[in-house]
């Protein structure tokens, strides 16, 4: 499909085109937003401005130390979704080199890979992630590496099952007829075969590494000099807002990851009804 046709149907699709409205709206925010409202994790405000509901001057209130919700909000849209796009980078590059090498050469190399892959799958993710983030510490880094290593093995499954029966065709049996390496085949014949649905499993991905990066920081195994919203929702309960019903303080990071996550999940299931031509044509 080409970049014409693939904007169109975006156009047509609603889940799409809900998705990537939502989305623009965070991308937007995060790149601009800091620079218009500034705000510091070591900045604290005056005693008297300590949880104050939404007001003029305050249009999101002040949190447990005085600062701007909003401001604080701002920021950590752009944290959260450097954490989502670089995590969700690296899950993906792991899980395709690994389904594309396990799908092309199959018999043992697939055993052996799948197997791996398996060991991924069982074991719970987020006591895994918990536990590796405790041993590297609570860096914006480790995160984000913590993250990525622990979310491929669903997408390393998916593009195997698509490489075996790329494999079978036979334009890569024409290719491998007339000498040409195992990487020129993998890449250049088989990668481009499969990246249609490396591309739609990408954005569900990145919904899970965001929830990830909120859950692990709202169990204070996150970054705290960096302003995400998961670190935010830690601060929150940390400092009893529940407690003193300061429900402005705990509620819109809350519901800027649901709707970031939500913007994601339209978008993987629209992706992957444009790019699917059977679920296309229904």
């Amino acid at each position: 499909m080409k970049l014409k046709e693939f904007g169109r149907a975006i156009l047509k699709n609603k889940l799409a085109l809900t998705g990537t409205v939502i989305l623009l709206f965070f991308l937007v925010m995060a790149t601009i937003g800091p620079i218009i409202m500034p705000f510091s994790t070591m900045k604290f405000g005056e005693v008297e401005d300590i949880l104050l509901s939404p007001s003029s001057a305050h249009l999101l209130g002040t949190d447990d130390m005085g600062r701007d919700i909003l401001a604080n909000l701002i920021s950590g849209a752009r944290i959260s979704l450097l954490i989502g796009a670089i995590a969700t980078a690296i899950s993906m590059l792991i899980g395709t080199l690994i389904g594309i090498t396990a799908g092309y050469f199959g018999k043992g190399i697939d055993n052996l890979l799948m197997r791996f892959t398996d060991f991924f799958l069982v074991i719970p993710w987020l006591p895994l992630m918990m536990v590796l983030a405790a041993i590297l510490g609570t860096s914006l880094w480790n995160i984000i590496f913590v993250i990525g290593i622990t979310g491929w093995a669903g997408t390393a499954r998916v593009v195997r099952s698509q490489t075996l029966s790329v494999r079978e065709r036979q334009f890569v049996e024409r290719t491998v007829s007339i000498g040409a390496g195992h990487v020129h085949i993998m890449f250049r014949h088989i990668l481009p075969n499969v990246f249609p649905l490396v591309f739609a499993n990408t954005v569900l991905v990145a919904a899970v590494a965001i929830i990830s990066e909120t859950t692990l920081s709202f169990l204070g195994l996150g970054d705290p000099t960096m302003a995400s919203w998961g670190m935010m929702l830690h601060y929150a309960f940390e400092g009893g807002a529940t407690a003193a019903g300061a429900y402005w303080y705990y509620l819109p990071p809350g519901i800027c990851v649901v709707l970031v996550v939500l913007s994601f999940t339209l978008l993987g299931y629209a992706f992957d009804e444009i790019l699917n031509p059977k679920l296309r044509g229904r």
